[in-house]
C-alpha cells in the first residue's frame, strides 16, 4: 500500500494526531478514496473545534485519548510528526500488525514531483525555503513543504511530474518511513537535540540517517563534509554523494556565504542551476519567520524573534550572529539539553539572562555564576523586564533553547505572542 502509485481506495486508514499534518493527511486520504478515521489524545478547545469541523465533513473522529477499538481492523495507520513514539495507538498497531507510516510517506506515495528532502538539527527551514526559491528563480515550479509549516499532504494533488518539492523533514517523521525515497536527501548537521525522545545521540543519529535508506545510484545524498560523523555517511548511502564545506569555502578566500547557502548550492549543482541564480536569491532573501527575525527597534534597542531556536546549539549560533549586547529570553520545556555548553558565549554576549517556563530552574543551575540571571513567570514579563533594563545599542533576543509546549502550541505561536507583546510596547 505504501509504494509509489498504489491505491488507497476503499482502505480503512486511521490518522493519529490532529494538528495541521494530520488533518491534511485525512483530507488527502479521502481524496484518494480511503475511509478515514482520526484520533487525538488531546482535548483542548482547539482540538474540540477541529473534531467538530471534521465530523461535519463526514470524518470519524475520537479525541481525549486513543482507544483499541478505534485502531482495530484498520488497513493502515498514519502518524503525525508530534505524536510520541511511545503512543498507545502505535503500540496497538504493532500488536495488531497494522502498518504504520508517517504523513510524509503517505504524501510521497502519491506525489508525481521531484522531492528534495532536507534534515539536520539546525538550518532546515532556511535551506528548505532557499532551495524552493532557487528552483523558482531557475524557471521551475517549486513548493517548500513539510515540517516548515505547510504539510506535504496539503499540496501533493496539485503537483505534476515537472514540479519540485523542497521538503523539510524531522527525525520524528523519518522514524516511520518505509519506502520514502527522495531524489535528493540533505543532512545539514548533527548536534544534541530531542534527547527527551531519544535515549542518546546515537539513536537520534540513526533516525536522521533513515532519510537516505531507500535511495539508489540514481539519487543524490548531500552531506556536510566539515562534520566527521556526516562525512563517513558517504560509505553508507547507495546514492551519489555531494559534499559541501564551509572550511573549503573559507580557504578559497570567500566569506560571504554560510553553510546553509553552501548546502543549497550543492543541491543546485545537481540540477545544473548556475551559481549566479543562487547568489541573487541569497542577496534578496529576508530570512524566515521566527529565525533571527528583527521585529522592531525601540529607543535604539532591537527586538529579535528567534523562537525557532529550540535547542542549545541553535541559540549558540544566534549569539554568534548578533553584534550587540543581548538581553536573552530563554526557557520552555526541557529536551534533556546540556545548557553548560553555552556558558562561554553567554559570558561574552549576554548582559542578562531572563528565564521563564518549565526549564528555568535547570538552566539557572547550569549557568549560575556565569552571568546575571533573573526569573519571570511569563513571556510578557520577560519582554518588559528586558526592555526596562536595556540601553540604546542593546538587543532583546528571544532564543529559548527549549521546546514551546509548556506554555504555547508550538514555536510559531510563541514567536507570534512575542511579536504581539513587542508591538504593544511604547518608547
Amino acid at each position: 500500500m505504501m509504494e509509489k502509485g498504489l491505491s488507497y481506495k476503499n482502505k480503512k486508514v486511521v490518522v493519529v494526531g490532529m494538528a495541521r499534518s494530520g488533518i491534511a493527511a485525512g483530507h488527502l486520504l479521502r481524496e484518494a478514496g480511503a475511509e478515514v478515521f482520526l484520533s487525538d489524545s488531546g482535548s483542548q478547545e482547539k482540538i474540540k473545534a477541529s473534531a467538530e469541523d471534521l465530523r461535519r465533513k463526514g470524518f470519524i473522529v475520537e479525541i481525549g485519548g486513543h482507544t483499541l477499538d478505534f485502531i482495530r481492523n484498520k488497513d493502515l495507520l498514519v502518524v503525525s510528526p508530534g505524536v510520541s513514539n511511545t503512543s498507545e495507538a502505535l503500540r496497538w498497531a504493532d500488536t495488531l500488525r497494522i502498518p504504520v507510516i508517517s504523513e510524509i510517506e503517505l504524501a510521497w506515495s502519491l506525489c508525481p514531483a521531484t522531492v528534495i528532502a532536507v534534515t539536520g538539527t539546525n538550518g532546515k527551514t532556511t535551506v528548505t525555503t532557499l532551495m524552493a526559491k532557487v528552483l523558482e528563480a531557475s524557471g521551475k515550479k517549486a513548493l517548500a513543504l513539510g515540517n516548515i509549516g505547510r504539510p506535504f499532504s496539503q499540496e501533493v494533488l496539485n503537483l505534476t511530474k515537472d514540479d519540485f518539492v523542497s521538503l523539510e523533514v524531522s527525525s520524528f517523521q523519518l522514524e516511520t518511513i518505509r519506502n520514502f525515497k527522495p531524489r535528493v536527501s540533505v543532512i545539514l548537521n548533527l548536534t544534541p537535540d530531542h534527547l527527551d525522545r531519544y535515549k542518546d545521540m546515537r539513536e537520534y543519529f540513526q533516525a536522521k540517517k533513515r532519510i537516505f535508506m531507500n535511495q539508489d545510484e540514481h539519487d543524490f545524498t548531500v552531506l556536510n563534509y566539515d562534520d566527521p560523523s556526516l562525512r563517513v555517511l558517504s560509505q553508507e548511502t547507495r546514492a551519489k554523494t555531494v559534499f559541501f564545506s564551509m572550511h573549503n569555502h573559507l580557504k578559497s578566500g570567500e566569506s560571504n556565504l554560510n553553510p546553509n547557502h553552501l548546502a543549497v548550492k550543492a543541491v543546485a549543482t545537481i540540477f545544473a542551476i548556475p551559481d549566479a541564480v543562487s547568489d541573487e536569491v541569497f542577496c534578496n532573501f529576508k530570512g524566515v519567520e521566527h529565525r533571527m527575525e528583527v521585529v522592531r527597534t525601540i529607543n535604539e534597542i532591537d527586538f529579535i524573534n528567534d523562537s525557532k531556536a529550540t535547542n542549545v546549539d541553535s541559540t549558540v549560533w544566534a549569539l554568534h550572529t548578533i553584534h550587540k549586547p543581548a538581553f536573552l529570553i530563554a526557557g520552555g520545556r526541557d529536551k534533556k539539553s546540556d545548557y553548560r555548553q553555552i556558558a562561554s558565549v553567554m559570558k561574552l554576549k549576554v548582559k542578562l539572562l531572563v528565564l521563564f517556563g518549565e526549564a528555568k530552574d535547570k538552566i539557572r543551575a547550569a549557568l549560575n555564576g556565569v552571568l546575571p540571571i533573573t526569573e519571570v513567570s511569563s513571556l510578557e514579563e520577560a519582554v518588559k523586564v528586558s526592555f526596562s533594563n536595556a540601553q540604546p545599542g542593546d538587543c532583546v533576543l528571544l532564543s529559548p533553547m527549549c521546546a514551546s509546549f509548556d506554555m504555547f502550541e508550538n514555536y510559531e505561536h510563541r514567536g507570534k505572542v512575542f511579536k504581539e507583546i513587542v508591538n504593544r510596547l511604547t518608547g
